[in-house]
């Protein structure tokens, strides 16, 4: 048992697990043909309380600024593998910086919806030329006094054909180098946004990821999310929260492929008895179990810092570092002990192999979690 959780959190577990397991897992592999989950889905999320706890009553949400119910969510989700839905973008990464800068105008306007579950957001930052490299961001948007004129594209989006909201960060002065960049709210018919194709990912298939791009899309100063000039600020204080919520998802993967490893090994004989009765085997699995152990225990602490206000660049960077990396490395043993069966699609690991992938890539790539921590190690 772990210490972080009260009973009360305990009690939204079974909520989120009963919702689950009624509403998302009799369904996901059509959702996974189809490339995209449907927008009933997120209602129903809404409808339950699933989304956007931090949202205060005023707007529609519940109020409660306790990071442990968004990682609940995001574990739960994890551990019946429906890696499909979009709800940890929305609720852990988006919707934070709508309530942290934007004005009571634009609250009352986007996060009613936002909790409901009825307006889907997504953030644009990548770009086909820019990856981890934000500053080299070229989407652009020209002051025209009361309104931008926003051109660029955007690549790898989450979330990207649902959105009706899409967070845009655009350089609003080109020659104030980090501090040049603004974030822009572009809604769902403005004239000049387009959305590309639903993107073909070798994991995560049902979550739709599009290309975006904006042709002179006019946007209102009534849409500037924030100040001026600030964008990049904003990003960088967020990101400590983001790279825990995936550490928290790849610690969650952790166990949860160690479980079905073990269901695998105590059934499958080979040679007359459980494959996991031979020495390797056991092994290999107390390894995958310790290791998912000592994962879970630190992205605990690191939790524990966030919900103090304690949490760092640094410690975030270690704790999404070394949980994606355990997580590609015990997905990787426990496929191997599967066997030819671990390579077949129909068993949960073969899904878990795939949808592991993008974890040591998104939110900031491994090696760039490598140099922030160098750096503050006075490297």
């Amino acid at each position: 048992m772990r210490d972080i959780f009260t009973a009360e959190h305990e009690d939204f577990r079974s909520t989120v697990r009963t919702f689950m397991e009624k509403e998302v897992v009799p369904f996901h592999d059509q959702w996974e043909k189809d490339g995209i989950v449907p927008r009933e889905i997120w209602t129903k999320a809404g409808e339950l309380g699933l989304l956007c706890f931090d949202v205060p009553e005023e707007f529609g949400g519940a109020g409660i600024d306790d990071f442990r119910f968004n990682v609940i969510v995001s574990e739960e989700q994890t551990r019946a593998g429906a890696n499909g839905l979009g709800f940890s973008v929305h609720s852990d990464i988006i919707v934070p910086y709508i309530s942290a800068v934007a004005n009571d105008e634009q609250k009352q306007r986007w996060l009613p919806g936002c909790v409901s579950g009825e307006l889907i957001t997504a953030i644009a930052m990548t770009e086909p030329g820019t990856g981890s490299d934000l500053q080299g961001i070229r989407t652009s948007a020209v002051d025209k006094g009361d309104h931008y004129v926003l051109n660029g594209s955007k690549t790898f989006i989450s979330n990207g054909i649902h959105a009706d909201l899409v967070v845009v960060v655009a350089k609003t002065n080109p020659e104030a180098g980090h501090l040049g960049f603004s974030l822009l709210v572009v809604e769902e018919g403005m004239e000049g946004f387009e959305r590309g194709r639903n993107l073909e990912k070798i994991g995560l298939h049902a979550q739709d990821t599009a290309e975006l791009s904006f042709n002179d899309v006019v946007v209102q100063k009534a849409n500037l999310l924030g100040e001026e000039g600030q964008g990049f600020i904003y990003l960088m204080q967020n990101l400590p929260q983001e790279r825990l919520i995936i550490a928290a998802q790849a610690a969650s993967a952790c166990q949860h492929v160690v479980d079905i490893t073990l269901d695998y090994v105590k059934t499958r004989e080979a040679f007359g008895k459980p494959i996991g009765k031979f020495q390797n085997t056991r092994f290999k699995v107390a390894e995958m179990a310790t290791e998912a152990r000592v994962t879970q225990t630190f992205v605990d602490d690191c939790l524990k810092k966030h919900l103090e206000g304690k949490l760092d660049t640094t410690d975030a960077s270690m704790a999404k570092y070394w949980a994606t990396e355990t997580q590609q490395k015990l997905v990787n043993t426990g496929l191997q002990l599967h066997g030819g069966y671990g390579y077949m699609l129909e068993y949960p690991i073969a899904r878990a192999y795939l949808d592991s992938r993008i974890s040591t890539i998104y939110g900031g790539t491994t090696e760039i979690q490598k140099e922030i921590i160098g750096r503050s190690l006075g490297l």
